[in-house]
């Protein structure tokens, strides 16, 4: 069975990213784009336009061809628009990196991607320079001013004109983003023009946002779910964006009272806050009207509590990296959200569900695989033809969720089939987390699971075999040094053996089977 979209279809231009983005900034002037919340340093929608333009010359006139590859690694700032559109405006590709990645992390996605160049900020010069041995970066661009990396204000000064390049939407790769997939350590998603189009104009068909909302520019723009719902999206509406660089709650709840935010696009844990945390009664924050959850599940009982206190509408979505994201959302109309389901498909998107061992199609009710079909789903994995190929069915992309929908077409979400841990809605590849804790002197074999978690939702835990002494704290530091802060190994546990198929594969689901046990046990 086929499910489709309740909200009809919608028509997707084929046009570059940042021109469909930028289509009417020059008409907004001196309106506020962007908005860093910290300080009140503004981008305007014509400051926008033109910076974009400047910057695309720049990059030009450093060698940046059509299909080059450029990093931004940086928190979210009003500049973080500059860079990502001048880049495609000169006919580039960005890949984003995650702010908290370590050097080594940052290598490889810099290897992996081929970047050329790199956007970051002052404080991160230092890692982006550790970073950059054996890669193919030839120069450092930085938002602000820094000893050995090229200060952005430098680029803008470019008085030659912007390069006329010829982009093919549906073919042309507009970002990079990394995602681990199903499985393994991360792999660049090939998401073109068209596939972002796409997603904005279909989220703008359940999404009513328009020129005079303020949107809380809080979750990473680095991130496919910032990037699309909340960069993109709101600057072809013609809203305003306040910038968070870095998530404090009372500051938080200052800038929503401040700048009279109206939509928010947030995870769990920050509506959780919203929810519970006693200081939020010392804010206004009557301007909300909207609260979009993704990333990860949603407790009903936490929307309920954060909609009755701040008397908003909350309300979920679900998506992944690979299909720009959206796929599902519940629309604003507070009587056709139901708060366990992420809501049906988007317009011009479609779903089945199918057996876990058969592949057959599933009915209403009927627990299995979703699958997805539509303009948003990406390209393939860069230059990874077999997870490519695994990833898809025909035309079919496996989610590697396993969920359900009822009898009006809702989808319900409960569990994954993906070896990947969410803690606190980031992705977390225990592959990788594994090979960090093998490179360890004193361990023999390793195996990184989810741990259920009230608070994180999941954290990694790591089963070891020792083959020197060696102490859980030691373990958890040497691999808290070497990966970003949500990656840590919350937890060690000593074990004689990993269980393992016969080809050696880790049998992770014995782990986590063993674990639910003793979590009923000691409950």
């Amino acid at each position: 069975m086929i499910y489709r979209s309740p909200y009809g279809e919608v028509t997707i231009p084929e046009v570059p990213l940042h021109t469909f983005v930028l289509q009417n900034a020059l008409e907004y002037g001196d309106k506020p784009a962007l908005i860093d919340g910290p300080t009140g340093r503004t981008l305007t929608y014509k400051q926008l336009a033109g910076g974009v333009q400047r910057l695309a010359a720049s990059l030009a006139e450093r060698g940046l061809r059509k299909g080059d590859v450029v990093a931004i690694f940086s928190p979210n700032l009003p500049e973080y628009a500059l860079a990502f559109h001048g880049v495609l405006a000169a006919g580039g590709t960005v890949t984003t990196v995650n702010p908290m990645y370590t050097p080594r992390e940052l290598n490889y996605q810099l290897n992996d991607s081929g970047a050329r160049f790199i956007f970051t900020i002052p404080p991160f010069v230092e890692r982006v320079k550790q970073a950059l041995e054996g890669t193919q970066v030839a120069e450092v661009f930085v938002i602000g001013e820094a000893e050995g990396a090229t200060p952005l204000a430098a680029l803008l000064q470019s008085q030659a004109p912007a390069p006329q390049v010829s982009i093919h939407p549906k073919e042309d790769l507009a970002v990079l983003p990394y995602s681990s997939g199903t499985t393994g350590l991360p792999k660049g998603v090939m998401l073109t023009h068209y596939n972002l189009v796409a997603n904005i104009v279909q989220s703008a068909g359940v999404e009513p946002v328009s020129d005079q909302d303020v949107l809380a520019g809080v979750l990473p723009f680095y991130h496919i779910y910032g990037m699309t719902v909340i960069l993109n999206f709101a600057l072809w509406k013609g809203a305003t964006i306040i910038t968070v660089p870095r998530f404090d709650l009372e500051q938080f709840l200052g800038l929503i009272q401040k700048h009279r935010i109206t939509r928010m696009h947030l995870v769990p844990p920050i509506i959780l806050a919203l929810a519970k945390h006693p200081i939020v009664d010392q804010f206004d924050l009557s301007s909300v009207k909207v609260i979009v959850s993704g990333a990860a599940p949603l407790a009903p009982e936490v929307a309920r509590g954060a909609a009755q206190r701040i008397g908003a509408v909350v309300k979920q979505g679900y998506g992944l990296t690979e299909t720009s994201p959206v796929t599902h959302l519940n629309p604003d109309d507070p009587d056709k959200i139901k708060l366990e389901s992420v809501g049906p498909p988007i317009p011009n998107t479609e779903c089945r569900v199918v057996d876990l061992s058969t592949g057959e199609d599933l009915g209403p009710g009927q627990l299995g695989e979703i699958l997805i079909r539509g303009p948003q789903v990406m390209k393939g994995y860069l230059n990874k033809p077999e997870a490519t190929a695994a990833a898809f069915d025909g035309d079919w992309l496996h989610t590697g969720d396993v969920g359900y929908a009822d009898e009006d077409g809702y989808f319900y979400i409960v569990d994954r089939i993906k070896e990947m841990i969410k803690y606190k809605g980031w992705q977390v590849a225990p592959a990788e987390l594994e090979a960090v804790l093998l490179s360890h002197p004193a361990v023999a074999d390793a195996a990184v699971i989810p741990k259920p978690d009230p608070e994180a939702g999941e954290i990694p835990k790591a089963f070891v075999v020792k083959k020197a002494e060696v102490t859980a704290e030691e373990l958890m530091e040497y691999v808290a040094q070497q990966v970003a802060p949500y990656k840590k190994i919350r937890e060690v546990e000593f074990v004689e053996q990993i269980p393992k198929t016969l080809s050696g594969k880790i049998l992770r689901r014995v782990l986590i089977e063993q674990e639910r046990k003793k979590a009923q046990g000691a409950a």
